[in-house]
């Protein structure tokens, strides 16, 4: 309605400009809504149009998307955050880049990657850190911080999908690191931009790695070599893991909600089957992986080392680091994800408990068969053994010989 109104009233001016002999009157169009995701584009639009640089060329039209993260809504809420960073550039401030997360498996074994690792590789906590990794050749060279962690996932800081791919291929494939392989990667997207003068936060869906107060413990910094030249600020080193470290984190928990989801949906049948024909439709040997899998996803989520509800020990005693951990875990909804994921394997218990009684029940009437049989065998044999003697008794055939032969004597 608010179209055509503006439609309506764009055509009145025209008419009334021709009717005034070319006065120059001013027109309006009907401007379309723009959709709340497309927000951070346009943000990020109006940054390079302020900025002396020049705009870099578009993307090519084949190139893959990334898959769509679990926690969009979130994302969504929160980009009109960051619309008054990336539309007001300062001479202070550096280019917007991407944060790009993928997991790739369930587990990683770090201990295969360090022969794969580049001299300046640092191992910092539970994950290695690659202050500087590159891909491409001369002018075309695309360089990076790259950040691994145990749960399956690693963190680009300054490279985009394409390049997240290629490392994930000739880095993670190649040191055969990975625990339980998915078939198509998680992913999460953020981005990020440096400035000095700005105290390092998250805003919206836009990190920004400025002036941090100091660690407690110092000495819990590893040492740079000085000819590694490290792409990002050595002073926000702390910030970049606090912050890794919480999408790694999501991207996992992405992982095993899609696993659940598959789980699911295998098994979103059964509720049929049992009203309709009184059973499950699954032999024994599947029931039983059924209830391995819903199993395995338990332990997962919660008796495993990342089990997405505990809080690292190394922000108890860095309260700072904490706060950019639990930023980045309250925009992407990390913790109500998890209980979310738990109601759906509580429902799934209440199924694994009907399986198991299946299960008791079905073994139980397999026994019963058995032992039927066996005393019907125990029957036929013994008929089979002392049949003519019992049939002699019961008739008397054998006595009337015997009481013959007594009265002839």
């Amino acid at each position: 309605m608010n179209l055509m109104r503006a439609t309506s009233i764009g055509s009145f001016w025209n008419a009334a400009r021709r009717a005034s002999g070319g006065t120059r009157l001013v027109e309006i169009r009907a401007v379309p809504v723009r959709p709340l995701q497309q927000l951070r584009r346009l943000a990020t639009s109006q940054f390079e149009t302020a900025s002396p640089t020049p705009s870099p060329p578009p993307p090519p039209a084949n190139k893959p998307k990334a898959k769509p993260n679990k926690s969009p809504s979130a994302l969504r809420r929160t980009a009109s955050a960051s619309l008054p960073i990336r539309s007001n550039p300062t001479p202070t401030r550096g280019q917007i880049q991407s944060v790009f997360t993928m997991s790739t498996a369930e587990r990683y074994q770090l201990g295969r990657l360090r022969p794969l690792l580049p001299e300046n590789a640092v191992l910092f906590e539970d994950a290695w850190c690659i202050p500087r990794w590159g891909v491409g050749k001369g002018a075309d060279r695309k360089e990076g911080e790259v950040w691994i962690f145990g749960n399956g996932s690693f963190v680009c800081w300054g490279l985009d999908e394409d390049e997240a791919r290629i490392f994930a291929r000739d880095v993670i494939k190649r040191a055969n690191m990975e625990l339980g392989p998915v078939s198509e990667a998680e992913t999460e997207e953020l981005d990020f931009v440096t400035d000095p003068t700005e105290v390092t936060r998250l805003q919206g869906d836009l990190i920004i790695l400025g002036h941090a107060p100091p660690l407690s413990d110092p000495s819990i910094l590893p040492t740079f070599d000085p000819s590694a030249h490290p792409l990002l600020p050595i002073e926000t080193f702390p910030a970049r893991y606090a912050f890794s470290q919480a999408l790694a984190r999501s991207t996992a928990l992405s992982t095993v909600e899609t696993s659940l989801d598959s789980y699911l949906s295998s098994v979103s049948r059964l509720p049929l089957a049992l009203s309709s024909r009184g059973k499950p439709g699954l032999t024994r040997k599947e029931l039983i992986k059924k209830l391995g899998q819903l199993m395995h996803f338990r332990q997962g989520v919660n008796l495993n080392r990342e089990n997405f509800g505990d809080t690292p020990d190394l922000y108890w005693e860095e309260p700072a680091l904490e706060k950019y951990f639990n930023s980045v875990i309250e925009t992407l909804e990390i913790r109500s994800r998890k209980n979310a994921l738990n109601a759906k394997i509580t429902y799934a218990a209440e199924l694994q408990s009907i399986l198991r009684e299946l299960l008791a029940e079905s073994s139980g009437h397999r026994m019963e068969l058995i032992i039927i049989a066996l005393i019907a065998v125990e029957v036929v044999i013994a008929i089979i053994r002392d049949g003519p003697e019992l049939w002699q008794m019961v008739t008397g055939e054998g006595e009337k010989p015997a009481t013959e032969h007594k009265r002839r004597h």
